[in-house]
């Protein structure tokens, strides 16, 4: 997963954490420790049960701040503590989540404070139930879970395996990284909310004979920071994925190929159904002729052997001539020198809306592979700046808000 301490736009976000009784209580320590390492404030409330299976002290010596247990409880320190989440948080997370808890919750009850806390709580909550598979599938469970969702709140479904009492089903707690990004994007703006959009990533292979292909140093992360702000952001993202490309978030529809052709093919169908066409993959501009689906041996040219290429169709100009009035078209150039004149060549000569171009090949911090990206932004209008090295994830952020202004 791209590090969500990598999107700088979390930094100083309120997060309120429910943890109620379960034998997963102590993954949210994991939660709680990802959120601080994203400079996250959280705030916590253990249930009853939960204080069963970990301490309150533990959060609290984790720099949970407040901590809170019972509704009438001298420890809280804060009078009205169960609306002061709702007053402080911008989102609430409760992880792990008890059929108890969720009965609460679909009634209306306010009888313990992660139970009133929640009924005051005016943002978007988060819940991630975990319990036995039987009690999962109950009737009145699944109907709670309903009647919670048609209300607003997001669930982060259990996942599938055995439970800690021997039993095998649906009633694991999701993982963590499937969590903390629902919990992010709760934290977040939702204004890409309604917009569908396309998004290459990562390299092309050109196969050339059974084993060997042509390709790139592309990894896909430059592309699967902008899936993932995308993502975050609310809207509906649908990539098409080079080999190798990372893990990408769970609601993304990911189509993968290998050669330019597929990626072409791919992003020719999706299209006509996107508001806005993302190009960062490094697609190879040829293809070599192949020689064939079996290995080629080197005992076949001892002295040397050419091979020949052939011309892959130009997926952004295609897709930009192509394109319907309202459509917007984001490009990358990376190039190992002459980097402005380049991308404002590209811009013209693609017909988009806005290029990102950056060195590859050189410096560390910078172009394939690399954490970090130092780029230069043109757009259609004659704007254009230089940005200075900084995180993938937060170049993504900037580009996804300069194409919202085009």
């Amino acid at each position: 997963m791209n590090s969500l301490s990598s999107f700088s736009v979390l930094k100083g976000r309120r997060l309120h954490l429910g943890v109620c009784g379960s034998i997963a209580a102590y993954k949210a320590v994991e939660i709680l420790r990802a959120l601080q390492k994203a400079d996250i404030a959280v705030s916590v409330t253990l249930t009853e049960a939960a204080t069963r299976f970990i301490a309150p002290l533990t959060f609290a010596s984790l720099g949970a701040d407040p901590v809170y247990t019972r509704m009438f409880g001298q420890d809280e320190g804060v009078p009205f503590g169960h609306l002061q989440p709702g007053r402080t948080a911008e989102a609430m997370l409760i992880a792990p989540a008890s059929a108890t808890t969720l009965s609460r919750l679909a009634s209306g009850m306010a009888d313990e404070m992660l139970a009133a806390q929640a009924l005051a709580f005016p943002g978007p909550i988060v819940i991630a139930p975990a319990m036995n598979p039987h009690m999962w599938l109950n009737p009145a469970t699944q109907h709670n879970v309903k009647l919670l969702t048609e209300r607003g709140c997001t669930f982060v479904y259990p996942a599938s395996g055995a439970v800690a009492c021997g039993d095998t089903g649906q009633g694991r707690l999701a993982e963590p990284e499937e969590i903390l990004l629902a919990a992010a994007k709760a934290l977040l703006p939702q204004d890409l909310a309604g917009q569908t959009l396309l998004v290459t990533l990562g390299p092309t292979w050109e196969s050339w004979d059974g084993v060997r292909v042509w390709t790139n140093r592309s990894t896909g992360r430059m592309g699967a920071a902008l899936v993932y702000a995308a993502w975050l952001r609310g809207a509906t993202v649908r990539a098409v994925a080079g080999p190798g490309v990372p893990k990408l978030p769970g609601g993304v529809e990911r189509h993968d190929v290998e050669s330019a052709a597929q990626m072409f093919e791919a992003a020719k169908t999706i299209w006509p159904g996107a508001d806005v066409g993302i190009f960062s993959a490094a697609v190879a501009d040829f293809h070599p002729v192949p020689f064939g689906p079996e290995k080629f041996k080197k005992q076949s040219a001892a002295a040397g052997f050419s091979v020949s290429f052939k011309p892959n169709p130009d997926i952004l100009a295609t897709l930009a001539a192509e394109a319907r009035p309202g459509q917007k078209l984001l490009g990358f150039a990376a190039e190992t020198s002459g980097l402005e004149e380049a991308a404002r060549g590209k811009l013209h000569r693609k017909k988009t809306h806005l290029i990102a171009g950056n060195l590859v090949g050189g410096a560390a911090d910078s172009g394939f592979a690399a954490s970090t990206n130092s780029m230069f932004v043109c757009d259609c209008t004659g704007r254009e700046e230089i940005w200075p090295v900084m995180s993938k994830e937060d170049v993504a952020w900037r580009l996804l808000d300069w194409l919202s202004t085009l």
